[in-house]
């Protein structure tokens, strides 16, 4: 999946400081909300996490980013937990929802289309399958523009 360098100097900062704290750091996203950074944080935990635990590592992270001072400008941060319908960051986060329904957009199309839906059927070294009805299709983990867990009630 692709992250932009300032993502990746940022995930570097954050991951040791949410793990010190006894959470899984699950990914983070940075898009600039006009003249404004949002720093969105996911973690998680054994049993989940809760508001408390969202703002411990919010308070742990915000004084980390102001010391360090790689976000030029004003910036809003936030912690939460990925949810149900859970974005994946890594392709090794996708490994226990096999079986499991999930939606990927491609930033690189393939075979002329970039969103697909369909049950993860397996993972490989460098992507994974989808099965969709009755066809599988095999997709590249660097060509993953956004994937996520589509919950089903």
């Amino acid at each position: 999946m692709r992250q932009n360098a300032f993502e990746r100097t940022l995930v570097d900062l954050v991951r040791p400081e949410v793990e010190s704290l006894g959470f899984t750091f699950w990914g983070l996203t940075s898009p600039s909300a006009g003249s404004k950074r949002v720093i969105r944080i996911y973690i998680d935990g054994p049993d989940g996490v809760s508001i408390d635990n969202c703002a411990e590592v919010s308070r742990q992270v915000g004084l980390v980013l102001e010391v360090e001072d790689i976000v030029s400008g004003a910036f809003t941060l936030e912690v939460s937990s990925p949810g149900l319908e859970r974005k994946f960051f890594t392709l090794e986060q996708l490994g226990e929802y096999v079986g499991r329904t999930i939606e990927v957009k491609l930033a690189i199309p393939v075979n002329n289309r970039r969103n697909f839906k369909g049950a993860l059927k397996e993972l490989s070294p460098a992507g994974f399958v989808l099965a969709m009805g009755d066809e599988d299709t095999t997709l590249d983990w660097d060509a993953v523009k956004e994937a996520k867990l589509v919950h089903e009630f």
